[in-house]
């Protein structure tokens, strides 16, 4: 027996194993999408996700750390920045963002993870907080495992 991956497969069109980073099935339909092996299209759908992910990071962290609106006020825009990176992150497949993005998504809504209602806004703020710093851990790591010059999925562009 041998796998489909044995099939006259170059080694670039194996895709390394992400772990719970990456739901690799949702990451392989991306890389379909490519045009030929260089991969243009979906690196530069995962380059702009991390700019993406890192600037709504910037904006989640500017609120988190403001004191010119109410924790209401907050707590509706960090729900809405989690909505919005979790929507990115699950379309590439890329878990572990999205799953800290949805609790950001609930805290801001004063829900707990299960979904029951937590009521103490500055609960909230500190659960956020600390979905922010796993996400951007996670985010730093998948962004290594991608793009990393030397040892990358995704390679330099030769020049």
């Amino acid at each position: 027996m041998h796998s489909h991956y044995d099939d006259d497969r170059e080694d670039q069109d194996t895709m390394p194993d992400f772990g719970e980073h990456v739901d690799n099935g949702i990451f392989e339909q991306i890389l379909e999408m490519d045009d030929d092996d260089k991969r243009e299209f979906s690196k530069s759908l995962v380059t702009n996700f991390f700019d993406q992910a890192e600037e709504t990071f910037v904006k989640i962290e500017e609120l988190l750390n403001t004191d010119k609106l109410d924790n209401g006020k907050r707590l509706e825009q960090l729900s809405s920045l989690g909505h919005f990176l979790k929507g990115s992150s699950a379309t590439l497949g890329f878990n572990k963002i999205r799953d800290s993005c949805q609790i950001i998504q609930q805290y801001g809504h004063k829900l707990n993870v299960d979904g029951t209602p937590e009521q103490n806004e500055q609960v909230c703020l500190d659960r956020i907080k600390a979905a922010l710093k796993t996400a951007r851990n996670d985010k730093d790591v998948l962004a290594d495992m991608m793009l990393n010059e030397t040892h990358g999925f995704f390679q330099p562009d030769e020049e």
